[in-house]
């Protein structure tokens, strides 16, 4: 796979143009369209990490948007929103392992430890570490909770 994130998102337009893939297709575009603004906010290509990040951004409000609808009795929405998730997340690495996010945290949390820092900066820094670590690999919204209840 040496095709570049932009590629693969390229060719999966073309892909759901030709099914006639609505739902997908309109997914699609506004992930591009997304990517566009920020190339155009930060006057530079972005490159695959830029990318991952964006693709995280509009998984994580799409989940809070779910949660919202769910609250709000709208199901038929809330269900829209998660094939969004799942067509966004197939352009993010490989989910990691409930091991790895462990190890993650187990090394972030020994290097803060190692470095004198404790209480609330510690949770920033390890939380630092851990998204660098686990990049587009797991949702940081649970990792956050698993760091809370390790510093508990």
């Amino acid at each position: 796979m040496n095709n570049t994130l932009r590629e693969q998102l390229s060719e999966a337009v073309k892909t759901a143009m030709r099914a006639k893939d609505a739902a997908r297709l309109g997914t699609l575009r506004f992930l591009q369209a997304a990517i566009k603004q920020k190339e155009v906010d930060e006057r530079r290509e972005l490159d695959d990490a830029a990318i991952t990040a964006i693709i995280e951004k509009q998984v994580k409000q799409r989940r809070e948007s779910i949660a919202a609808f769910e609250q709000a009795g709208r199901t038929e929405t809330a269900e829209k929103e998660k094939a969004e998730i799942t067509v966004l997340q197939e352009f993010l690495p490989q989910a990691a392992t409930a091991q790895e996010v462990e190890a993650a945290i187990d090394a972030a949390v020994a290097q803060v430890s190692a470095d004198g820092v404790t209480g609330g900066p510690a949770m920033g820094k390890i939380m630092a570490l851990v998204k660098i670590s686990l990049a587009g690999r797991a949702d940081m919204s649970e990792v956050s909770a698993l760091v809370k209840k390790r510093l508990a």
